[in-house]
């Protein structure tokens, strides 16, 4: 009896601890990197995901495109620590990289910025690590970390007031995803869902009138949540303008 009982805990305990192995934040997973640009070169301000020139210099340029992890749109904003595994010419730390772009390599996960694939490399060897351009590596989801930045709110460039109004989320830190966006008309007193045009960014045709409340969904492991900030979108909102949120996602 007492073997038996033992046994069973044995086999509850996997149960149990079995999940929490799978899922740890800890484990990196097994992927493919290369680079795109010239020594001194940021991000693109053209990338998928429609963060314009924020998409160039976030991160201190130190971003990348995705393929898989792009999840049309999803993904963009989102952190990823990367660690190359050729340890004669990479450091162990690698460095944290920004969802910019989505980019698909030959048999590649990961398209880095040129000033990210260098930080990945030890002291003296950044010019040999280029020289290989396709490397092994690995990667784990992060929160991003932008101190002392609140979420702000971009109304994108494409916007043509007032019939049609398309936003951007910066700054999105944590490791949320954005999932929906709504703006609240305040004529029928009902929420109206935004649509993800493509990438980060969400639109709507003929917006309500005035100065536009609005509110976010952020998923992740610790749940779903809508975030609603105090700060409005200007009535006679413009292309171009951005909205400090006095939000933070942590």
């Amino acid at each position: 009896m007492t073997f038996a009982l033992n046994h069973c805990c044995i086999f509850l305990c996997i149960l149990v601890l079995l999940p929490v192995t799978c899922y740890s934040g800890d484990v990196f997973l097994s992927a493919r990197a290369t680079f795109y640009g010239s020594a001194g070169a940021l991000g693109t301000p053209s990338g998928a995901c429609g963060f314009g020139e924020y998409g160039k210099t976030v991160n201190n340029g130190e971003v990348c495109g995705v393929s898989k992890l792009y999840q049309n749109g999803t993904g963009c904003g989102a952190c990823y620590q990367v660690r190359c595994k050729h340890p004669q010419y990479c450091n162990e730390e690698g460095t944290t990289v920004v969802v910019t772009d989505f980019a698909i390599g030959h048999d590649t996960d990961f398209v880095l910025s040129f000033e990210a694939f260098v930080k990945l490399a030890r002291t003296n060897m950044g010019r040999l690590l280029i020289a290989l351009g396709l490397i092994d590596a690995e990667y784990k989801r992060v929160p991003c970390q932008y101190p002392g930045t609140n979420v702000k709110v971009k109304v994108h460039e494409k916007s043509r007031y007032p019939d049609y109004l398309a936003i951007v989320i910066l700054y999105q830190g944590g490791e949320s995803d954005v999932t929906a966006v709504e703006i609240y008309e305040e004529s029928s007193k009902k929420w109206k869902a935004m649509r993800r045009a493509f990438g980060a960014v969400w639109d709507i045709s003929n917006p309500p009138k005035g100065a536009l409340t609005f509110r976010f969904q952020a998923s992740g492991s610790a749940g779903v949540k809508w975030v609603e900030p105090k700060k409005v979108i200007p009535s006679e909102w413009r292309a171009g303008i951005i909205i400090d949120t006095a939000v933070q996602l942590n």
